[in-house]
């Protein structure tokens, strides 16, 4: 699941709202929201995010909450370390490896450190 998936899921199950009335009003199909919800598709286009915010009756913080969240939300990410240093590209490499294995408490650690 991705950040923008879970924060969408949340609002829409706040609302009472079904994942197939939600999709239906948004002129999408069921599986393509799932699929947003579940992280199992890309990072959302700025227009769509506009019109789940609209939909949704967010505004100001939490509506710029949403467009960050669908910015950081691609569940399949590339990472160019070409030009950088050996220690970067196996850094790279090694969390790309063991990501799946670390726990929640140590990914909160490291986002905490890589964000400073």
């Amino acid at each position: 699941m991705t950040p923008f998936g879970r924060k969408i899921r949340e609002l829409r199950r706040q609302r009472g709202l079904s994942l197939k009335q939600m999709a239906t009003d948004l002129h999408i199909s069921a599986a393509y929201l799932s699929a947003l919800e579940h992280g199992r598709r890309g990072r959302p286009s700025p227009g769509l995010v506009m019109q789940i915010q609209g939909y949704l009756n967010v505004i100001w913080d939490e509506a710029e909450e949403l467009k960050s969240l669908a910015d950081i939300s691609h569940p399949k990410v590339t990472i160019d370390t070409a030009g950088l240093s050996p220690q970067a590209t196996e850094l790279a490499n090694v969390l790309q490896r063991r990501i799946k294995d670390l726990p929640e408490s140590r990914l909160q650690e490291l986002l905490v450190l890589v964000r400073k």
